[in-house]
């Protein structure tokens, strides 16, 4: 009896030294959450309900389906060899001769050059989208450009508090070049607790506006959720943003599911010289989180985009679908919408009123058509009920 309660001792002692290793290893990237005051304020906002915010369409979630194919993977899912990238850092010496010039570094993280106003978005430099740095998504190449190869950037956009778009590494490295930082309501108390002083920090509702140099920003609505590992989830708003320069005009969608807004924004701030669309990480148990590539064109189309890069893609596994999958989709679809797409490589820098020519970069590999796997979002949260989505033969 003294050997099994000394064992079952030792074998609690492990895990609770497990436990706190785990703790301790998470604390710093996990974020504040706001406080009671930042609550109060953010409960002004039209999408503060029940003490959180909420979408105006409530999103589908299979939750056991979702489960039970989370240890579930398949070929294709992840690259076999190794992502071609380019590192564009040269091209910063000289602004672009358009104007407009988007370096997409991966799955949501890219650098805009706006009518002399530079912006970075959502940036990832750390090697996983996780509060560990020992488990969670990893990245499958380095980051084609270093932060410190970038050009002079005035400021970060944060679309929402996901670990694969709010990075506490990145944020502190940017903050460590004194940039501005533009969030949604409520990621401001992550950014105070990292050490940003908070007259660099503008948080936007959906809606409100702000100025950045020549730029207009604008927070536009999205259909989404938020959290980082704590009980308290949605007390922090998500966005997409409308970059409005003198000549030229960006839209990002940041993450969502399809949602009526879309003509909205085409018709307050479009049409858009490009759109970046996430078009990745979807599936069919959570179909109103996230576009996927048909819907992703239908946005563009709605916000009246003239060049599409599909974003959130191509860096990490967030889902089960081939990672090459959403720019074949994307590409397919483009051939019916008869839109134009660039598909750049991760790194590579480019100047899309230019309509320059970007030749395939990915492998070619057994991919699902939108036919055999379809994304269409519900439109109140009931599977049974969903928006109609343009068949393409």
């Amino acid at each position: 009896m003294k050997r099994f309660l000394r064992y079952a001792l030792i074998l609690l002692a492990l895990i609770a030294a497990f436990l706190a290793f785990v703790a301790i290893s998470a604390w710093p990237n996990i974020g504040t959450l706001p406080d009671a005051a930042q609550t109060a304020r953010d409960a002004k906002s039209p999408e503060w309900h029940n003490g959180k915010f909420e979408n105006p369409l409530p999103m589908y979630t299979n939750v056991k389906g979702g489960v039970l194919q989370m240890l579930k993977s398949a070929p294709g899912e992840e690259p076999d060899a190794p992502v071609p990238t380019m590192d564009s850092s040269a091209l910063y010496k000289t602004p672009p001769s358009s104007g407009l010039r988007v370096t997409w570094f991966g799955h949501s993280s890219m650098l805009l050059e706006i009518d002399g106003t530079n912006i970075v978005v959502d940036p990832l430099w750390s090697e996983r989208a996780s509060p560990f740095s020992w488990l969670g998504p990893k990245r499958w190449y380095e980051p084609p450009v270093p932060i410190d190869h970038l050009p002079h950037v005035d400021a970060v956009i944060i679309s929402h508090d996901h670990y694969d778009h709010l990075d506490r590494a990145s944020i502190q490295a940017f903050n460590a070049r004194g940039v501005r930082f533009i969030v949604p309501l409520g990621v401001a108390s992550h950014l105070l607790g990292w050490g940003i002083p908070a007259e660099r920090i503008t948080e936007l509702d959906w809606w409100q506006e702000t100025t950045v140099g020549n730029l207009t920003i604008a927070s536009t609505p999205s259909r989404h959720a938020s959290g980082r590992l704590s009980a308290r989830s949605d007390v922090t708003l998500w966005t997409g943003y409308a970059l409005i320069g003198k000549e030229h005009r960006v839209f990002y969608s940041g993450d969502t599911g399809f949602n009526d807004t879309f003509a909205d924004v085409g018709t307050k701030y479009g049409p858009f010289d490009v759109s970046l669309i996430e078009a990745g990480q979807y599936d069919a148990q959570w179909p109103d989180w996230h576009l996927g590539p048909e819907q992703a064109m239908k946005v563009h189309e709605e916000v009246r985009g003239k060049v599409l890069i599909p974003v959130h893609w191509g860096l990490i596994k967030l889902a089960h679908h081939a990672w090459t999958e959403p720019p074949e989709r994307i590409l397919a679809a483009a051939k019916c919408s008869h839109a134009d797409v660039l598909v750049p490589k991760p790194g590579q820098a480019v100047e899309p009123t230019t309509r320059p020519v970007v030749p395939r970069w990915w492998p070619g590999q057994r991919v699902a058509t939108a036919r055999e796997k379809p994304i269409i979002a519900s439109t109140h949260g009931d599977p049974t009920q969903k928006f109609e989505l343009p068949t393409c033969p």
